[in-house]
């Protein structure tokens, strides 16, 4: 992605709404399942991101930096949409809303426990957020999926 190698964490449940980075884009998801999913970026995780898509030096979060945001937000949420799709969940998907500033909060769409993995990359991290409500679809495509 954009020229970085992530590594991966490992999933944790996370419950208060505080973000992890200082750059989140959040979208909803209605269909088989009610929910949203996040990314929230360290500022420099996300400048590095946006300086390699770019081809220039991004130094601050700006607007620039927050369109890309929206995008990322977008394109990830939309492969794992793809992905649920193969296993039998459809989902569709609003538009990312974009917030930035330290200590910012994401309001998921319910009001849940919700998954949060951590992602590496030289210069900082991201965080990827999942919540859905009742989650009964998902539960038969992870059975269906492990059955495979």
């Amino acid at each position: 992605m954009a020229g970085v190698e992530p590594k991966v964490g490992r999933p944790y449940l996370k419950k208060d709404t505080v973000a992890f980075g200082d750059v989140s884009g959040i979208i909803g998801v209605t269909g088989a399942e009610k929910g949203s999913m996040s990314l929230s970026f360290s500022e420099p995780a996300i400048l590095t991101i946006v300086s390699n898509l770019v081809g220039v030096p991004v130094t601050e979060i700006n607007e620039e930096v927050k369109d890309a945001v929206g995008e990322l937000t977008n394109m990830i949420c939309g492969d794992a949409r793809r992905r649920l799709q193969d296993l039998g969940v459809t989902l569709q998907a609003g538009t990312p809303t974009v917030v930035s500033g330290k200590g910012h909060s994401i309001s998921h769409f319910h009001d849940g426990p919700f998954i949060g993995v951590t992602f590496e990359i030289d210069s900082g991290s991201f965080v990827v957020e999942v919540a859905f409500g009742e989650h009964r679809s998902l539960e038969q495509a992870a059975a269906r999926s492990a059955r495979a």
